[in-house]
């Protein structure tokens, strides 16, 4: 029978103080902690399945809290979501969820988070995000982002920014938001990896690329973490990898 697996792994990374970090994967959620070493789960392929990691906004009250409302729903959701439409849907209504928790509590004013994820059916995976969070497809010929950076291009001479323009919450009004979201055709032996900017920002591309070719599953999960951190581990690191067998 055809499965999928899915590799997840957060760390707090070596500055931040706590982890603002959030993942789903199917029922299955790992929010504001740590994992001490890769998580692997198993579930049959043909329903629908998402994996979601939400990185909560640094330098605003509470990104924890966003986070791990957005994926509690994203997991909630899962099971009924089978299109672009319903994501974006899902992505709508937990952009309405983080807004409507701030209400009456001055303390979350301007919370929020973005988010990354993939939706797997029996044919196809369905990559969606708001914010820098990001997805990519590991192929033989290398890899490929296949999310959307909401985020401007970086200054001279630097190759990341931190700025967004585009997330879940994160203002003190309510704003709208467009989820991007992109369907592909679904093979056994793909790969996919979502992850927040705490494992891409210190890792060029070339290094993922590099670490993926080699590794699979756990150890590719671990020494991924392993190279951020050698990196400086600047933010927090989560990473799930999504791998289609038979």
């Amino acid at each position: 029978m055809a499965y999928i697996a899915v590799t997840a792994l957060s760390h707090v990374g070596l500055i931040r103080e706590h982890n603002e970090d959030s993942l789903a994967v199917g029922p299955w959620t790992l929010c504001g902690t740590v994992t001490l070493s890769p998580q692997t789960l198993l579930f049959p392929l043909g329903r629908p399945l998402v994996v979601a990691v939400a990185d909560g906004l640094g330098g605003q009250p509470a990104g924890e809290v966003a986070s791990e409302l957005v994926v509690r729903q994203l997991a909630a959701l899962g099971p009924a979501l089978d299109s672009a439409e319903a994501i974006s849907d899902a992505l709508n209504r937990c952009n309405d969820a983080v807004y409507s928790a701030t209400d009456g509590r001055p303390d979350l004013t301007a919370m929020g988070t973005t988010v990354a994820g993939a939706l797997v059916l029996a044919e196809s995976l369905l990559a969606f995000n708001v914010g820098d969070s990001k997805v990519f497809h590991a192929t033989e010929d290398g890899l490929r982002q296949v999310s959307v950076d909401d985020s401007p291009p970086p200054p001279p001479g630097r190759r990341t920014t931190s700025a967004v323009t585009q997330t879940l919450g994160g203002s003190p009004g309510r704003s709208p938001i467009t989820p991007h979201v992109a369907t592909f055709p679904l093979s056994t032996g793909d790969r996919y990896l979502v992850c927040s900017d705490g494992l891409t920002d210190p890792l060029p591309d070339d290094v993922i690329d590099d670490l993926l070719r080699v590794h699979d599953d756990g150890k590719a999960a671990f020494e991924l973490w392993k190279a951020a951190i050698e990196a400086g581990g600047p933010d927090n690191i989560t990473l799930a990898l999504v791998r289609i067998g038979a």
